[in-house]
């Protein structure tokens, strides 16, 4: 049996307890303290979890017992301190987007690769069951030629989950609104389902908070296969539907909702109807299952046992944050942006 991990989390923010479950469920690892910079706030939620706690990130960094650090710190300081982790000789797991710039992206993943650690971004609605059901009809060519993907995430949040951290909302910390934080999910997964996008044209506003970000808009895409696509995202949009994923083929088609593959039908099978959808954090940004999150770490634990990639490596977690800054140059610029991918 591999040795047990012994794991580190840097930041004690709303998804920080959904990891810390995620990890005592797997049983692999073991989260040995939190890191909050807040003395108040760390004690609470060390205590609560059971935890050490600390003010001071580097007593972790530098203690030889903790082999990997996971941070969900605010977007914008992800790379900062996975790269300091990654001198220190600590596995990175970052929590999504990889970062806010492709700069910031690009140097964490150089600095795992220097150091020979692993660097894994977490993007748990991948290890739904919905998701890989849709990757295996994908895998299976039951819809032909894909000719159509869009992702809808037309979401809400309050004024008061924006003011509840200095950091939300903002460009250089929170990256930006739907787009970047609550759509790159299905963002993700749309292409991951349909391949990279070959250029965007987009519009974006803000109308429903005071942000500096967006807080709703809409992208045109055309996919290097030839698709063409839509991503609409908000959180204007009370009270919140559950975010839908459309995948078109000329064969069939497919449809995601929240967790679940609820819809497909193909020529040569019935029509396939599910119901009961979960929101999935439509309105309630921690009504999220948990399962995916232990799914998605054993992933990670795997490949840091066999000195393997992760399947959502540095390079995947920056595929989602190139289109997202594509989408907001475009909407900023007004006009249709040619993606260079990698």
């Amino acid at each position: 049996m591999p040795k047990k991990l012994k794991c580190a989390i840097l930041g004690a923010g709303n998804v920080a307890s959904h990891h810390v479950k995620a990890w005592q469920q797997l049983g692999q690892v073991e989260v040995v303290g939190i890191y909050r910079r807040n003395e108040e706030k760390a004690k609470q939620f060390a205590d609560e979890h059971r935890l050490s706690w600390t003010t001071d990130y580097k007593e972790f960094l530098n203690d030889p017992q903790i082999d990997m650090v996971d941070i969900v710190l605010p977007s914008g300081l992800h790379s900062q301190f996975g790269q300091e982790a990654a001198r220190a000789g600590k596995h990175v797991i970052v929590e999504k987007p990889i970062d806010v710039t492709l700069d910031k992206a690009d140097q964490l993943i150089k600095t795992c690769e220097q150091h020979n650690v692993t660097l894994g971004t977490v993007s748990q609605y991948r290890f739904m069951t919905g998701m890989q059901q849709m990757y295996e009809v994908l895998r299976q060519g039951k819809l032909g030629k894909l000719v159509q993907g869009d992702a809808y995430i037309k979401w809400y949040r309050p004024q008061d989950y924006y003011e509840s951290g200095a950091w939300r909302g903002t460009w250089q910390l929170d990256g930006g609104g739907p787009f970047m934080n609550q759509g790159i999910h299905f963002i993700d997964l749309l292409l991951s389902a349909m391949g990279p996008v070959k250029s965007v044209y987009a519009k974006t506003k803000t109308i429903a908070h005071s942000i500096e970000v967006e807080d709703i808009g809409v992208a045109l895409l055309e996919f290097r296969n030839g698709a063409l696509g839509v991503i609409e995202a908000s959180t204007s949009s009370f009270p919140g539907l559950p975010a839908k994923l459309d995948i078109h083929g000329t064969d069939g088609t497919l449809s995601i909702e929240g967790d679940k593959l609820v819809f497909m039908h193909t020529k040569n099978e019935e029509p396939y109807h599910a119901s009961d959808v979960d929101s999935g954090g439509a309105s309630k940004p921690m009504d999220i299952d948990v399962t995916p999150f232990v799914r998605q770490f054993q992933d990670i634990v795997t490949a840091i046992h066999k000195g393997s990639q992760p399947t959502v490596n540095g390079y995947e977690a920056r595929k989602p944050l190139e289109l997202i800054l594509a989408i907001y140059q475009s909407a900023r610029k007004g006009k249709t942006i040619v993606l260079n991918g990698q």
